[in-house]
């Protein structure tokens, strides 16, 4: 089934994934290029939208899309920088803004009769993030949107499918976004709306099956969710010509590699368990920098795959996990782009000598699409909803050196965490949380015993994409149940502390 496409042209802004996402939601298919690698194929696509970006369209670094064969040709839709663009070179003015349009603000005039603004009245709030504005919009725009601050807000160009606006339509805060983009794709470009989960999964296993044929696949599966996807979607089209391997790194969770092969195998995946615990606790023996306890477990783990998939007669695809995500972030807008895929942490970059083809049934998806994609297998709520967990496990949890013991201590106290958050029904309102096990000792009172032991930090964020988030305000009861817990039934801990940082400028994850 061929889809009709829309293309959104990245200028370097930071919301530009977040368009992609909105139309999608839209259940219209889209793609993220960067301004200046515009797709040879661009008829296939029905409409653009022009992003934003943190440059200025008056400065010397100023970035020129070719849109000889798109302006005046396909529905045009510019937001921001791309707004100021084709008003700044069709003759109007942009010049530097005396006020500050950062923020919240709402539309004091709307055209009603605009197509752009139907079913969206003034007052309706919008997300403004720019220093410069229009100051005067070329002869032959048509004003069609105003708020307080900012005059030319939206305008339409006669004779054309093409609005600029200088709001974000994309971000949350702007309470009518998706029905303008609806507006603008669905009932002015005529785009049709047939970009499902399901119709996701039956082209994408017609495709696999065309691809591999007869072939042998293997996947590495981490437990997580776009592995575990991958692998259904792969199961549904080759069968028990997918080889599934499960490394135990005895970095998991607490009985997490006993539950999650149990389940890998109730889902009929052909699945060899691997538990190469002591392999990788002697790899990360005295290692103590974040950076090198990561290269030591992603080498150990290509090792422990590569061992296994050799004993796998002729393996021609090597099966990755990698999602939209990983895609459009090895692509530059502003410096040089590349379309070099990074390598997806599950798998820790393929070396030369295993020499396979790589098959990415995801790599299309964001990550809120695959776990819809996901349920329409009818796969698992516990491992759909699973929250995200580190390439590297609770080796980046556990600040300084990595011992047997202090992996015991961390996956005791993550188990009273996360359990907690299940039974007070808080789990799934928060998108990661996790313990760090730190490398200082403090002083407490047991009995009547002072004791020297570990401190332990809880943390859980709310978030969309991991791009940015915040922490999470559990109850106090919640937070003084899990501690005292923790300190009660967990040797070697007498403290626990709560993270209050968000992402920026901290991480979600220490190291």
């Amino acid at each position: 089934m061929q889809h009709n496409k829309v293309l959104i042209l990245d200028f370097g802004s930071q919301y530009t994934q977040l368009i992609a996402r909105r139309v999608r939601e839209l259940n219209i298919y889209c793609e993220i290029h960067p301004f200046n690698k515009i797709p040879k194929d661009s008829d296939s696509f029905k409409a653009v939208i022009l992003s934003g970006s943190p440059i200025s369209v008056r400065g010397e670094a100023v970035l020129h899309p070719d849109l000889e064969n798109i302006r005046g040709k396909k529905p045009l839709l510019a937001v921001c920088y791309g707004a100021q663009y084709l008003a700044h070179f069709s003759g109007g003015l942009v010049a530097e803004s005396s006020t500050r349009e950062y923020g919240r603000a709402n539309l004091a005039y709307v055209m009603v009769e605009e197509p752009l603004f139907k079913h969206i009245d003034a007052g309706s709030q919008v997300w403004m993030s720019h220093s410069d504005t229009i100051k005067k919009l070329p002869e032959n725009c048509k004003l069609i949107a105003s708020t307080k601050d900012v005059e030319n807000a939206a305008y339409s160009i006669e004779g054309e499918q093409t609005y600029g606006i200088q709001f974000h339509p994309e971000v949350y805060h702007s309470t009518d976004g998706k029905q303008l983009l609806e507006n603008f794709l669905v009932h002015i470009a005529k785009v049709e709306q047939d970009w499902t989960p399901q119709s996701f999964v039956e082209e994408t296993v017609e495709e696999l099956q065309q691809k591999i044929g007869d072939d042998k696949v293997v996947l590495g599966l981490s437990g997580g969710v776009d592995s575990s996807v991958s692998a259904m979607l792969l199961h549904k089209a080759i069968g028990k010509n997918l080889y599934c391997i499960f490394v135990n790194n005895g970095l998991l969770r607490k009985n997490e590699y006993q539950e999650v092969l149990k389940q890998y195998e109730g889902m009929g995946l052909n699945v060899k368990g691997v538990d190469a615990s002591a392999r990788f606790l002697d790899a990360l023996k005295d290692l103590s920098d974040p950076e090198l306890k990561r290269k030591a477990i992603g080498k150990t783990f290509i090792e422990v795959f590569d061992d296994e998939a050799h004993d796998i007669d002729n393996v021609i695809w090597l099966a990755q996990g990698t999602i939209y995500p990983d895609v459009i972030e090895s692509v530059s807008a502003t410096g040089g782009p590349s379309a070099t895929i990074k390598s997806h942490h599950n798998v820790g970059g393929l070396p030369d000598f295993m020499k396979l083809k790589i098959v990415e049934p995801l790599k299309s998806l964001f990550k809120d699409e695959v776990r819809r994609v996901g349920a329409s297998m009818d796969m698992y709520p516990e491992i759909l909803g699973r929250h995200p967990f580190p390439g590297p496990g609770l080796a980046i949890r556990i600040l300084g050196d990595i011992t047997a013991e202090k992996v015991r201590i961390l996956q005791e106290v993550d188990a009273v965490f996360i359990d907690n958050l299940k039974s007070w029904n808080l789990y799934d309102k928060v998108w990661q949380a996790g313990a760090i096990l730190l490398p200082v000792n403090s002083v407490g009172v047991m009995g009547d015993e002072r004791t020297y032991e570990k401190c332990v930090a809880l943390r859980a964020v709310e978030s969309t994409d991991g791009m940015t988030a915040d922490w999470v305000n559990l109850p106090y009861e919640f937070l003084q149940k899990t501690s005292n817990e923790i300190i009660n039934r967990v040797k070697g801990v007498n403290r626990v502390v709560y993270d209050i940082s968000s992402k920026p400028p901290a991480t979600i994850e220490w190291e």
